[in-house]
C-alpha cells in the first residue's frame, strides 16, 4: 500500500508540480539559471572569502552539497540508467536545467526571511518565509514536523543501514561495529553545533567529490573516443529513436525525472535550510550560488556516473540488478577488482555527509517549533540511538513511508514557492538591476523592501544600497565621484 501512494505521489504528481512549476519560474525570471551561469563561477570564487566568524557562502554551499550529492549521484543514477536506459540521462538533465531556478528562489526566500538566532549565526527555510512572509503559522509548523521526521529520523536510519552493510560487503564489517563507531564520529561532530557540521563538511564534500570525479574521468578518458557516439545514444533514447532502447522512452522520461529530482533536491525544500545559514550581502547572491550546486551535482556528479556505466562496457539492455552493483561492475570492469572498493568507499562518505546534512535540516525544524536546549540534547540522543539501531535493521519500510513524508514536504514547499514568487522576482530584479549597473557585489538595500517582514538584525535597514562596482575610479574623492 505504501509503495503504491508512493508510486503515485512521488512519481506522478511531485514530478509534474516540479517541473511544473520549475518551467514557469524559468519563463517568467527570463531563464534567470542561464543568464547567470557564469557570473555562478564569480560568486563561486568570492563565497571562498572569510565572513568574519559567520558561516560564509562556500560553507552553506558544502552543506547544500553534502545532501544533495549522495547515494542518489552513484545508486540513483544506476537504478535509473537500468530502468529508463541511456535516455533518462537527458531527462535528469532537463529536470535539473528548470530545478536550478526553483532553487535560485527557494533559496533566495531563505535569505530575505532569515532570522539571526541570536548567537551570531541565522537560522531560515521554507518554515521560516511560511511564517513571516506568508503569516501562515499553522502552514510552518506543518512544514518543520514533515521535515523533522522525514530527514531528522527516517533518512538517517536508512542511510546508516546503506552505509554499514556497503562496508560490510566491501571489507567484512562487522555492521554493529561500524554503527556503534559511525555514532561516535557523529556525536563529536554534533557537539560542535552548526559550524563544527560546516567545517566537516568542507574537508569531506570536496574530498569526496574530486576523488569520485577524478575516477570516473580516468574511465570516460580511456573511452574517449566513444563518448560522441554515447552522448548520441543519448539523445535518440530520451526520444525513443534509439531501435536497442525504442520500448523504454516512457521509463527513460519517467526515471530520468524522478530521478534527477530526488538527487539534486531543488524544490523539495531542503537545501533551503542551509543555504539561509550563510553571510552574504545580497540574498540573490546565495540563490545564485545554490542553483550552482544544483549544476554540479546532476551535470557533474550524475553525468559522470552515467558516462561511466554506459562506456564500461559492463551495462547492457535488460540488465537485471541494484543500481549500486551496476556502478561497482562498471567501474570494476575498467579499473579491476579495487573499483568495487573504492565505489563503497565514496558512497560511504557521501552517506556520512548527506547524514550530517540530514542531522542539520532536522535540528533546524527542532528549534523551530521550540528553543529548548534540553529538547535538542533528547533529540541528538535520539538520532545516535538511531544510527545504531539502523546499522542492524532493514528499514525499507520506514524508507517508502519517509518518501510519502518528503512528497508532502515538497508540497507544502512548492506551495509557498508559488504564493512568495512575486517578492522572489523583487528580489532577482534588485539584483539585477544593481549588476547591470556595474556592482560586482550587490548589497540588499532592506529599506526598499519595508513591506516585507524582515529581520533587521540579519538585513540592517542602513545597509549601503551599492556595493564596489566592475571599474570603480581610484584616487578620486568619492564626493567628486
Amino acid at each position: 500500500m505504501l509503495e503504491v501512494i508512493n508510486d503515485f505521489l512521488s512519481g506522478k504528481v511531485l514530478i509534474v508540480l516540479i517541473v511544473g512549476l520549475g518551467s514557469y519560474f524559468t519563463i517568467r525570471s527570463r531563464f534567470v539559471q542561464l543568464r547567470h551561469f557564469f557570473h555562478m563561477f564569480a560568486v563561486f570564487r568570492d563565497s571562498l572569502k572569510s565572513s568574519g566568524g559567520q558561516l560564509s557562502s562556500f560553507q552553506a554551499l558544502m552543506l547544500s552539497l553534502a545532501g544533495r550529492v549522495g547515494a542518489g549521484n552513484i545508486a540513483g543514477v544506476g537504478i535509473a540508467v537500468t530502468l529508463g536506459g541511456p535516455g533518462a540521462v537527458f531527462w535528469m538533465w532537463v529536470t535539473a536545467l528548470v530545478g536550478m531556478s526553483s532553487s535560485f528562489f527557494e533559496c533566495t526566500l531563505a535569505q530575505v526571511y532569515k532570522r539571526a538566532d541570536g548567537d551570531g549565526l541565522y537560522r531560515g527555510g521554507p518554515a521560516y518565509y511560511i511564517q513571516h512572509g506568508l503569516k501562515l503559522k499553522g502552514m510552518a509548523v506543518v512544514f518543520s514536523i514533515l521535515l523533522l521526521v522525514t530527514y531528522g529520523f527516517a533518512f538517517i536510519g536508512l542511510q546508516s543501514y546503506t552505509v554499514t552493510h556497503s562496508l560490510q560487503n566491501a571489507f567484512d564489517f562487522d555492521p554493529r561495529h561500524t554503527g556503534i563507531v559511525l555514532a561516535v564520529l557523529l556525536a563529536i561532530t554534533f557537539i560542535g553545533g552548526i559550524k563544527r557540521i560546516a567545517a566537516v563538511s568542507d574537508l569531506l564534500v570536496p574530498v569526496k567529490t574530486l576523488a569520485y570525479i577524478g575516477v570516473t574521468l580516468y574511465v570516460i578518458g580511456t573511452q574517449i573516443e566513444h563518448v560522441p557516439a554515447m552522448l548520441e545514444t543519448i539523445f535518440k533514447s530520451a526520444f525513443g529513436l534509439d531501435p536497442a532502447f525504442g520500448g523504454l522512452l516512457g521509463s527513460a522520461i519517467v526515471m530520468g525525472v524522478k530521478r534527477g529530482v530526488f538527487a539534486n533536491e531543488a524544490g523539495l525544500g531542503s537545501a533551503p535550510n542551509v543555504a539561509a545559514v550563510a553571510s552574504v550581502k545580497h540574498p540573490g547572491a546565495q540563490g545564485v550560488v545554490q542553483a550552482f550546486s544544483v549544476f554540479l551535482d546532476t551535470f557533474v556528479i550524475c553525468t559522470c556516473t552515467a558516462l561511466l556505466i554506459l562506456l564500461s562496457g559492463f551495462y547492457t539492455p535488460g540488465f537485471e540488478g541494484d543500481g549500486i552493483v551496476l556502478t561497482q561492475n562498471s567501474l570494476a570492469a575498467v579499473v579491476g577488482d579495487w573499483g568495487r572498493i573504492f565505489v563503497s568507499v565514496a558512497l560511504s562518505l557521501f552517506v556520512f555527509t548527506c547524514i550530517l546534512y540530514n542531522y542539520y535540516l532536522g535540528e533546524n525544524s527542532l528549534q523551530f517549533l521550540s528553543r529548548n536546549r534540553a529538547l535538542l540534547m533528547v533529540f541528538r540522543g535520539l538520532v545516535l540511538a538511531l544510527v545504531v539501531w539502523g546499522s542492524m535493521q532493514d528499514l525499507s519500510t520506514v524508507f517508502a513511508f519517509a518518501d510519502i513524508t518528503m512528497t508532502c514536504l515538497a508540497f507544502v514547499n512548492l506551495m509557498a514557492l508559488a504564493m512568495l514568487f512575486k517578492v522572489g522576482m523583487r528580489v532577482m530584479r534588485d539584483y539585477d538591476e544593481q549588476r547591470r549597473a556595474g556592482v560586482k557585489q550587490p548589497v540588499f538595500d532592506s529599506s526598499k523592501f519595508a513591506d516585507l517582514d524582515l529581520d533587521l538584525k540579519a538585513w540592517p535597514a542602513d545597509a549601503p544600497a551599492t556595493g564596489k562596482t566592475e571599474a570603480e575610479p581610484q584616487g578620486v574623492p568619492a564626493a567628486q565621484r
